[in-house]
């Protein structure tokens, strides 16, 4: 009985807890995996706020008036080309390095 407990038991995070964590993956380029590792998340749950929050972005994303959806994707762009940078970076060194032994 006390498995079902457990599983029938349901953390309540806050607004501002769940904004934070959509914006590690929609502007910082994080994987829904890294981030719900790093803050003890279920996958599914992230993946339900992201889907949630995506959803709640398009109707503002409308053409070229608000702008708001383009900004929030050019900083996830950006995010996700300094991290596929710096990656790059560390194999170019990885790669000389055993290039030399």
């Amino acid at each position: 009985m006390a498995t079902a407990e457990v599983l029938m038991s349901s953390k309540r995070y806050t607004d501002e807890f769940k904004a934070e964590a959509v914006k590690q993956v929609l502007d910082r380029g994080f994987t829904v995996v890294d981030v719900a590792g790093r803050l003890g998340l279920h996958t599914h749950t992230l993946y339900a706020w992201v889907k949630s929050a995506r959803v709640s972005e398009k109707p503002g994303n409308s053409g070229l008036s608000s702008g708001g959806g383009d900004a929030a994707e050019v900083r996830r762009l950006k995010a996700e080309l300094k991290r596929v940078t710096e990656e790059r970076d560390i194999l170019k060194k990885a790669a000389a390095y055993f290039a030399k032994g």
